[in-house]
């Protein structure tokens, strides 16, 4: 009996993969649970274990290829490596019979919006209307097809825009290279994640109506408190003591005092959260990623600092899950730890509010009427206008800053 591999739930507003690495080969025997296959995602890479113990017989899902939700990859038939030989020449027929079966899967996200007759229920009418979009540019996973606003919201995450404005933002084809440098090119498809992250930035240049306001903060005070007691921090939480705790608390500070910052907008509403999740930005050798603090506000120091360690780790090593990455309410990007010294970072949408970290450097402050010399970084709060006003976006850094250069503050809960 033959035990099928299929594409398993990949998470919220995520409907297909890349298939990446497979792990197995054609013939090889497999443990239960064994990872056998690599899926790469908008948002991260996951392993797809084995659904039973046995011998991979068919590998249908070659890498590369992008596959759905629930998408047949493989087939595991039972026994050991033993039964493989005769099982790869009917790999073929089972193949074929297998084709048939995968293909509703496709059809079924096509069929709804061709042969529905279906209105859109009204929440996504309303929601089509916002965003100047067609219900047959909507796949519907209502009754007889018809589009619900989920489908819309699903549809918006992944880049869908409006018709009419699709025209002049046609991309041109890149003009030929010269004969020489053409052959000292090199070409190379750019992965899921890549694609992901390219679009979105531009998704949230070109519907927040975004702006960046900059502060700077001397760090001397949260400097000489890391370095008078990072050894028995340590020693006591098993983690370093690093600058990442002390600026997501500072930031959880001021989100209570000034929700715009924190909050989203859903069409024509406005949606505070009561609560601050927040983004901690990850550099990988596959990009950037943004996985998520949850409940940063009920944290202390150190139990941020051991979860920003965790969740770094994950993302470099290749680990992180869906809910790692989602629901984050605000982001903070440090570009510092690369030696920038000044950036304004883009909104991680639908977020409304994201802080850039720089390098801190000595420079020259007036204080008391003296010229000092003081270890000093640059703040970048860009933010959606759209909801927050600069009052807000001003007060919300200059909380930050306050928390920092007096983090006795942050402790006392001021």
């Amino acid at each position: 009996m033959a035990t099928e591999i299929r594409v398993p739930t990949l998470g919220e507003s995520v409907s297909e993969a890349t298939v990446g690495t497979w792990f197995k080969k054609v013939g090889d025997a497999i443990k239960a649970d064994e990872p056998i296959l690599e899926l790469e995602t908008d948002k991260v890479t996951i392993e797809v274990p084995a659904p039973a113990a046995g011998t991979l017989t068919e590998i249908v899902a070659q890498a590369g290829e992008t596959v759905g939700l629930g998408a047949l990859l493989g087939q595991i038939a039972e026994g050991a490596g033993a039964a493989a030989a005769p099982a790869e020449k009917k790999a073929e027929p089972v193949a074929a019979a297998a084709a048939p079966a995968a293909q509703p899967a496709a059809a079924a996200a096509q069929a709804p919006q061709a042969a529905s007759s279906m209105p859109p229920a009204p929440a996504a009418a309303k929601l089509l209307a916002e965003n100047n979009l067609a219900a047959d540019q909507v796949d519907g996973s209502g009754k007889r097809g018809q589009v619900l606003k989920g489908d819309v919201l699903a549809a918006i995450a992944k880049g869908i825009s409006a018709p009419a404005a699709a025209e002049p933002a046609k991309v041109q084809a890149r003009a030929p290279a010269p004969a020489e440098d053409a052959e000292r090119e090199e070409r190379v498809k750019m992965t899921r994640l890549r694609q992901t992250i390219a679009r979105r930035l531009k998704d949230a240049q070109n519907t927040a109506a975004m702006l960046t306001t900059y502060n700077e903060v001397d760090m001397s005070a949260v400097m000489s408190l890391r370095s008078k007691y990072k050894d028995i921090f340590e020693k006591k939480h098993g983690v370093k003591l690093g600058f990442m705790g002390f600026f997501t608390k500072a930031v959880t500070h001021a989100l209570k005092e000034l929700p715009a910052v924190n909050a989203e907008i859903d069409g024509t509403d406005i949606i505070y959260k009561n609560f601050c999740h927040i983004g901690v930005a990850v550099g990988t050798d596959k990009g950037l990623v943004v996985p998520i603090v949850r409940d940063a506000d009920q944290m202390s120091i150190a139990e941020i600092e051991k979860e920003i360690g965790r969740l770094g780790k994950a993302a470099r090593d290749g680990t992180l899950s869906m809910a790692d990455m989602q629901g984050g309410t605000f982001t903070i990007s440090n570009g510092g730890v690369y030696g920038s010294l000044m950036s304004s970072p883009i909104l991680n949408a639908p977020q409304s509010g994201i802080l850039g970290m720089h390098k801190i450097q000595d420079r020259p402050v007036a204080i008391g009427g003296q010229v000092v010399i003081r270890p000093m970084m640059y703040l970048a709060l860009s933010y959606d206008h759209r909801i927050v006003d600069g009052k807000e976006a001003v007060t919300f850094l200059v909380r930050v800053k306050e928390s920092l250069e007096d983090p006795e503050r942050l402790v006392l809960d001021l």
